[in-house]
């Protein structure tokens, strides 16, 4: 009864001619098994993600405050008062159901490795957020799902060499998952930089008539706009580990699938760097901070770009924007990297991505840390552990 009474509860954030339209779509799409453009199947699959994320973060806020589970404020963390987590699941669920009613026969051909892995993914970031999971079992789950991924046939191509990309295949893997984890420490970053990226990576799949992809892409999309509805400053959920290590494994995965098959000699490997050059560039950013100043690489506090922008007298909403703004740029040179015929071009966007980022680094680590709620000891070598809020 009581999950009945909070299900009503959702009128407050969606109109009903909203709801409407959505059942209508969704009633239409399944009953009738129409065939649509490829257009109107990417939109039917980002609305019914957004209408399933949006619910399904409502329900979820509602059940991490009956359980107590809830994010605290602590030195290290901006929020000021407890934060419902949880939102990861209703990402998941909504990502799962839009791609499996829109993309089910690849889902079942082909993808289920993604399924499994991103059930496992979902699973130890659950645990994590509700009893707290050292860091060994953590990094094993995540290994567990990258394995899954590459015994579903999907794997890095860049040396030729099946081991050694096999190998690049578990870092990468692991590597963004934890990227996307660190970047989530302010309301509405780690999903909206997600949004974006799966914006760029569904164009470039298009690009390559990659339709499949594209809609895992699109289902992505939609169940972290509907998130964001909620977690945008003044956030009222959090996404958690469930949510953030599903976010970075999905991408990691799309970025892993996308291929050029008829252009042999672009570097194709490079397209997913330059989307995700935000994540990538933040835990490359907070990992040399605090090795040069003596602070353990797990010791979370406010030393993220995030945190810095702040820091320079911006605002949580703007400093957050400017980060959506660079993720955007990134994902133009991404487009540009993979589709403007001219031989080289990868590289040398490339070359200017790698100029900016350091001088970038330089120029943040000006920036005062003393207020960071971190402590200076030795450094020790455990696995990097999510920044909370």
């Amino acid at each position: 009864m009581w999950f009945v009474i909070q299900a009503l509860n959702i009128e407050v954030f969606l109109t009903n001619e909203y709801l409407k339209l959505a059942l209508k779509t969704l009633h239409f799409v399944i009953v009738n098994k129409i065939e649509m453009s490829t257009n109107s199947l990417l939109s039917y699959t980002v609305e019914l993600s957004t209408l399933i994320s949006l619910i399904g973060t409502c329900l979820a806020r509602n059940t991490a405050h009956h359980l107590c589970w809830l994010d605290k404020p602590g030195q290290r963390k901006i929020h000021a008062k407890s934060i419902p987590l949880l939102g990861g699941i209703a990402i998941y669920v909504a990502f799962l159901a839009a791609s499996f009613i829109f993309n089910r026969h690849w889902f079942l051909s082909e993808g289920y490795s993604v399924l499994i892995g991103a059930t496992v993914i979902v699973g130890v970031g659950l645990y994590d957020d509700v009893c707290r999971l050292d860091p060994l079992p953590k990094l094993l789950g995540q290994t567990g799902a990258a394995i899954a991924i590459i015994l579903g046939g999907i794997q890095a191509n860049v040396s030729g060499i099946y081991w050694l990309d096999m190998g690049i295949t578990l870092f990468w893997i692991v590597g963004i998952c934890n990227a996307v984890n660190l970047l989530d420490n302010m309301d509405g970053l780690s999903g909206g930089v997600t949004a974006i990226a799966c914006l760029f990576l569904g164009a470039i799949a298009l690009s390559q008539g990659q339709v499949p992809i594209a809609i895992v892409c699109a289902s992505l999309f939609g169940a972290t706009l509907g998130f964001l509805w909620f977690n945008w400053h003044p956030a009222t959920i959090f996404m958690g580990d469930a949510g953030s290590l599903l976010l970075g494994f999905i991408l990691a995965v799309l970025g892993l699938m996308i291929g050029f098959p008829t252009d042999a000699d672009r570097a194709s490997w490079l397209i997913p760097l330059f989307v995700l050059t935000i994540p990538i560039f933040d835990t490359t950013l907070v990992t040399i901070s605090r090795l040069r100043r003596g602070i353990a690489i797990a010791d979370g506090g406010k030393d993220h770009t995030s945190h810095r922008l702040v820091g320079l007298g911006l605002n949580v909403r703007q400093a957050v924007m400017r980060i959506y703004l660079a993720a955007f740029l990134c994902g133009l040179g991404a487009i540009l990297a993979a589709l403007v015929p001219i031989e080289g071009v990868d590289r040398a966007i490339a070359a200017l991505f790698a100029i900016v980022a350091v001088i970038a680094l330089f120029c943040f680590e000006q920036v005062d840390l003393s207020n960071t709620g971190q402590t200076s000891h030795k450094v020790s070598s455990t696995t990097l552990l999510p920044d909370s809020h």
